[in-house]
């Protein structure tokens, strides 16, 4: 029974993605290939889950390495809390990203192709030293194409972003989604930068913040790459 209703909240996150409107046509593409990975969890403010979640992800990062396939996605999907504010998923959000982060410290470096500090331009977040592009999802996000019925944090690999645009199809993809995005929500993400830009962090959420604010994440990780990142620069 319990087994039923795990995969109930996995089906559910698969048909809101396959939503005809839903903007993000990677996100459906990782979908049809069979490479979206669900993990459906107990409270996100819970840090119970939280081995079970890194373990499913290094399997994730394993799988990914892997495979000769883009779009690849891993959704990790809490059962509550039901109903959070904008503000109570912010706190729980980030709350997870840095359990994580601190038990990952334990075994692994920080990816040197990216930076662990949030208020960098170059910052992503890292697990098993792969970098990470992370959205959250939540039923009362500012953003239409961020609610999903449950608080839900999804993990895509920054590479294969870089290889989309080496490939010379990351411009289309980017304003493919931006233009589909306008027509879904009814406004431009005012969070939307490219990398490089501005911090990553600030797109995490889906909440809207002002350039005052500050990530409350901090790397415990022994070498941060960021010496790594600007020696091989």
């Amino acid at each position: 029974m319990v087994e039923d209703q795990l995969n109930i909240v996995a089906r559910e996150y698969f048909d809101f993605i396959q939503n005809k409107d839903f903007p993000c046509v990677a996100a459906k593409t990782a979908l049809t290939w069979q490479q979206i990975h669900p993990l459906v969890v107990g409270h996100l403010a819970c840090p119970k889950d939280d081995q079970l979640i890194l373990d499913f992800l290094y399997d994730f990062v394993d799988t990914y390495r892997q495979s000769d396939k883009l779009y690849h996605s891993a959704a990790v999907i809490f059962q509550g809390p039901s109903t959070p504010t904008e503000a109570e998923f912010e706190e729980f959000f980030w709350q997870r990203l840095q359990a994580l982060s601190n038990l990952d410290a334990r075994r692994y470096g920080y990816d040197p192709r990216v930076v662990a500090d949030p208020s960098s331009p170059d910052f992503s977040f890292s697990l098993k030293e792969e970098a990470f592009f992370v959205i959250g999802l939540h039923p009362n996000s500012s953003r239409r194409a961020r609610q999903f019925a449950h608080p839900t944090l999804v993990f895509n690999a920054h590479a294969q972003f870089e290889q989309i645009r080496e490939n010379g199809k990351y411009d289309l993809l980017r304003d493919t989604i931006r233009k589909r995005d306008v027509a879904y929500s009814g406004s431009v993400n005012p969070m939307l930068r490219d990398f490089g830009q501005s911090s990553e962090a600030f797109q995490y959420t889906g909440k809207v913040y002002d350039q005052a604010w500050q990530c409350p994440f901090l790397s415990q990780h022994a070498s941060s790459g960021d010496s790594q990142h600007h020696s091989a620069a």
